[in-house]
């Protein structure tokens, strides 16, 4: 015979549960572009509550798609390879060599340990790079820079087709030239570029900060895009953080309906983020 102790952690798990129906109900069939790094990627145990959430979110009617870095660990490849790496004006500079490596760490071993994480929570993911299905064709963004490319068409039919098939795509920030070429893209703005393409109902950037402060250092839970215009402007929002509410803009422009800047350290922030009154990051919206 059981018996059953109704604790107050049961008791705020249901209620949990019940306050998220709307939330629920509010991003059925929606499109969710999540870039995934820092933290979160960087254990095992990280990353399988990254794909539990994730997971969770396509059991309940989300159509998440991840877009993954991989700087790291691209990084402790040059470096076992001894390849040694130029730089112009602080960025790398990625010739053939380095990207052999690119390619092959991006879309090799960090592609797969996500859809590995995804698939032992039960979930159906699929590995891609922007080089499947023309998914996305680029152009260079500086000759100095070699094959670092910037997004010059995204066409995403194949991920409706995995949308329809009930899979999660996972995509690697690489990119096919107008001539063949292989391009490396920053991981923000390959995630915007997918954003974008897919009128995404939101874009979630993971990253190792809370989110979006003010001048007195407290988090902006909802900004528009004319604040964070005014913001870079008076230089409060600065270093990092640039390109990542550059890539906000340029999604915001294309339709995407929100974008929002969290703290991948937080466990289960997406589903925080998603299903909660509070939120868990500093959401930015066209205005």
């Amino acid at each position: 015979m059981k018996t059953r102790d109704m604790t107050r952690d049961n008791l705020t798990t249901a209620r949990t549960l019940s306050e998220a129906l709307p939330y629920l109900q509010r991003y059925d069939d929606a499109i969710v572009v999540i870039k995934l790094g820092g933290h979160a990627m960087g254990s095992d145990a990280a990353m399988a509550t990254f794909a539990r959430d994730v997971v969770l979110m396509r059991q309940v009617g989300v159509n998440p798609v991840i877009v993954h870095g991989g700087g790291p660990m691209i990084n402790q490849m040059l470096e076992k390879l001894n390849i040694k790496s130029d730089f112009v004006n602080g960025k790398r500079v990625t010739d053939e060599a380095t990207m052999e490596v690119v390619e092959m760490v991006l879309s090799g071993r960090v592609n797969k340990r996500i859809v590995q994480a995804i698939s032992a929570q039960g979930g159906k993911a699929v590995g891609l790079s922007g080089k499947d299905a023309g998914l996305i064709t680029c152009v260079p963004t500086d000759p100095k820079l070699g094959f670092v490319g910037t997004p010059d068409k995204v066409d995403p039919s194949i991920l409706h087709t995995l949308f329809h098939d009930d899979a999660i795509p996972v995509i690697a920030p690489l990119g096919a030239g107008h001539h063949g070429e292989t391009f490396n893209i920053n991981g923000d703005t390959a995630a915007g570029a997918i954003a974008s393409a897919l009128r995404a109902d939101r874009l979630l950037l993971l990253t190792d900060v809370d989110g979006v402060r003010d001048g007195e250092g407290n988090i902006l839970t909802e900004l528009t895009a004319s604040q964070i215009k005014s913001l870079t402007d008076q230089g409060i929002i600065s270093g990092g953080m640039i390109p990542k509410t550059e890539t906000a803009l340029d999604a915001l422009s294309y339709g995407v309906r929100g974008v929002v800047i969290l703290d991948g350290r937080l466990d289960n922030a997406v589903l925080l983020e998603l299903y909660t009154e509070h939120g868990s990051g500093s959401l930015i919206r066209a205005g």
